[in-house]
């Protein structure tokens, strides 16, 4: 037991038995941190306020979509769960962007929120070194610059050697609509109140930042006949490589739109919007803006895109995409109701707006620890981010890294050109973010070598070396493993002119003089489904399999290319800086470069190019510095 609780008042407070690590906040970053922790040995306890809102979906009831299917994908390759939970939770399942390149296809699965809570909350209960206990923490302990545990604000004293924070947007939460305005988290959820001065106290940078939701409306009194019906795909992969397969029956999701007289109503109580009257103060997702605020930025455009889209199987509420407002409610039922299918629509939950305590990640290392307390992590929207997927993938890194601290082993910091969790977390601890942050594929500069379809073969050897990928998932990687080999190599075989001479003129191709391999039919634009039909030579092989040979022969130049650009970059990235360099001292860096590097202390050369503000010519100094030092 740490010296301080031996010497300390006790009065109506207790001291638990110690644990190795604390999760704070069951969202989707807190369930990921924990089974990481308990599933590497770790004796574990996962706080939360509430624990009927443990991985609860506060806004869309959905997971993945355009570059956040990329991050569910690494982290079910890396041993995480959130790709299993939902696809056993799945209601509908669709592959996004299939008519564009491989690199920006996305699952997504449109999930029952009731069952994917559930699920995942008998996952946590299971697990062996797995706590679970409703209660608000209200200080991290800590003894010579080290975690040494957490105070809930009942009074209850839990000693541990590291921490990690997942609050979600529970911190100091408030929920807004109109005029009206309640300390609350989502949900109807309580806020936590106790920890943003604790956080303070520590020397974290504390900001407000605010998110939404759209109503949820009762389906029975929806005119489906005047919308555009979306089914979901039953050919494609799932989120999990242990998964067998998606649902072959699934759910419907609708489309309609906005019109001029939705517009109208928004533009006339635009006086009475939180957001326009400067009650809310937190600055919004840029990328996921209120159906007010799109009508004012975006206002030559004469309708909206509107998704209808069930909570759950055993429910009648519809969760209403697009339309995310905080103005008053009397507003939201007239506008909703100028919508085609929704002109008698009767609301079960209003939309409102939510502002919310974070930090500035600039004060995080790149495995999410804080820079002036060791052992203690943060992850999710604590960090600034917006979206389950993102929530997550900090969830698990930051508490596989505090495991791996714990066990004596080296951290995983996963670079940009290795995992779209490398850009996230890349970009959250070196350039920081002023809004909640989204993934989008057009942050990742090496995203044709990040595919979906490949992040088992680019994670998973990682996940099982740190200890949270099992044996069985590691077996089944291997398994596919070479798989993909055996078919490239089937693939690049050559056969005769006799054998593809008729299949190839009756494509509009010259005959062949010499021998041609399936992976030259590809290139020539040939689909695998025709080759395949014609000579069977992958008889046996799965789908998912032959997808990502066949991608990678059809994209071999651009990877190529990649691969070349990431080895340079690897250079850079190899060149570490000490962390206790004193940039004051360095002659010729520019005195912006100088504090931008004091106060981000990046860990080497390639993280410090990345820094807004430091330009080549301060790099070119620090190359100077450190070969000196050398």
């Amino acid at each position: 037991m740490p010296s301080f609780l031996k010497t300390m008042s006790i009065t109506n407070r207790f001291v638990t038995e110690e644990y190795g690590a604390v999760v704070v906040g069951a969202g989707h970053a807190g369930c990921e941190a924990a089974l990481a922790l308990a599933r590497t040995g770790i004796k574990t306890l996962l706080l939360s306020l509430n624990l009927d809102s443990i991985a609860f979906m506060a806004c869309n009831p959905s997971i993945g979509g355009t570059a956040k299917g990329h991050l569910v994908r690494e982290i079910d390759a890396l041993g995480g769960e959130m790709g299993v939970n939902a696809d056993k939770t799945a209601l509908q399942m669709r592959m996004l962007n299939v008519g564009k390149g491989a690199a920006v296809q996305s699952l997504r699965s449109q999930a029952d929120k009731h069952a994917y809570h559930a699920r995942m909350k008998k996952t946590l209960e299971n697990t062996p070194n797995l706590t679970i206990r409703q209660s608000e923490a209200a200080e991290i302990l800590t003894q010579n610059g080290k975690v040494s545990g957490v105070r809930t604000t009942y009074g209850e004293i839990i000693p541990a050697r590291a921490a990690v924070l997942a609050t979600g947007v529970y911190l100091n939460g408030a929920v807004i609509a109109g005029e009206w305005k309640q300390s609350a988290g989502p949900n109807g959820f309580a806020p936590a109140t106790a920890l943003t001065q604790n956080l303070i106290d520590l020397g974290f940078t504390v900001r407000r930042f605010k998110t939404g939701t759209p109503a949820r409306v009762d389906g029975r009194t929806i005119d489906y006949s005047k919308c555009e019906r979306q089914d979901g795909d039953t050919g494609i992969y799932p989120f999990s490589y242990l998964s067998d397969g998606v649902p072959q029956t699934q759910t419907p999701c609708y489309l309609t739109y906005t019109n001029e007289q939705t517009h109208a109503i928004i533009r006339a109580n635009l006086h009475r919007s939180p957001l326009y009257a400067g009650v809310i103060k937190g600055t919004g997702p840029r990328y996921c803006p209120s159906i007010e605020d799109k009508v004012v930025r975006f206002a030559d455009k004469e309708r909206h895109q509107i998704f209808l889209e069930p909570e759950c199987a055993g429910s009648n509420e519809v969760y209403v995409q697009g339309m995310s407002s905080s103005l008053p409610h009397d507003v939201q039922l007239a506008m909703y109701r100028t919508v085609p299918g929704l002109e008698h629509v009767q609301i079960m939950r209003y939309a409102y707006a939510i502002e919310y305590d974070c930090i500035d990640t600039l004060a995080v290392y790149p495995t999410l620890e804080y820079k002036h307390i060791e052992g203690l992590y943060t992850a999710g929207q604590i960090n600034g981010t917006s979206g389950y997927e993102e929530a997550a993938a900090q969830g698990l890194i930051a508490g596989l890294n505090a495991s791996l601290k714990l066990r004596g082993k080296p951290p995983l910091v996963l670079r940009r050109d290795e995992a779209y969790i490398g850009v996230l977390i890349d970009d959250l601890v070196t350039k920081g973010t002023n809004e909640p942050y989204r993934m989008m594929t057009s942050r990742a500069e090496y995203r044709i070598c990040l595919r979906q379809d490949n992040a088992d073969l680019r994670l998973t050897q990682k996940g099982y070396e740190a200890g949270l990928a099992t044996p069985a998932r590691y077996e089944r990687f291997l398994q596919r493993k070479a798989a993909v080999e055996r078919i490239a190599q089937k693939l690049n075989e050559r056969i005769s002119p006799k054998l593809c001479g008729d299949f190839l003129t009756e494509r509009g191709f010259p005959a062949p003089a010499g021998g041609v391999s399936y992976a030259d039919m590809l290139r020539r634009g040939i689909a695998i489904g025709e080759i395949e039909e014609a000579f069977g030579a992958l008889a046996g092989e799965r789908a998912e399999d032959i997808e990502t040979a066949v991608i990678d022969v059809k994209y071999e130049g651009y990877l190529k290319r990649g691969l070349e650009q990431i080895e340079k970059a690897k250079q850079m990235e190899d060149r570490a800086l000490p962390p206790d360099i004193d940039y004051e001292a360095i002659d010729g860096l520019r005195l912006e470069a100088r504090q931008k590097l004091a106060r981000i202390r990046p860990a080497n050369l390639g993280q410090a190019g990345r820094i807004s503000g430091v330009n080549p010519a301060d790099i070119a100094v620090l190359m100077v510095y450190l070969s000196l030092k050398k």
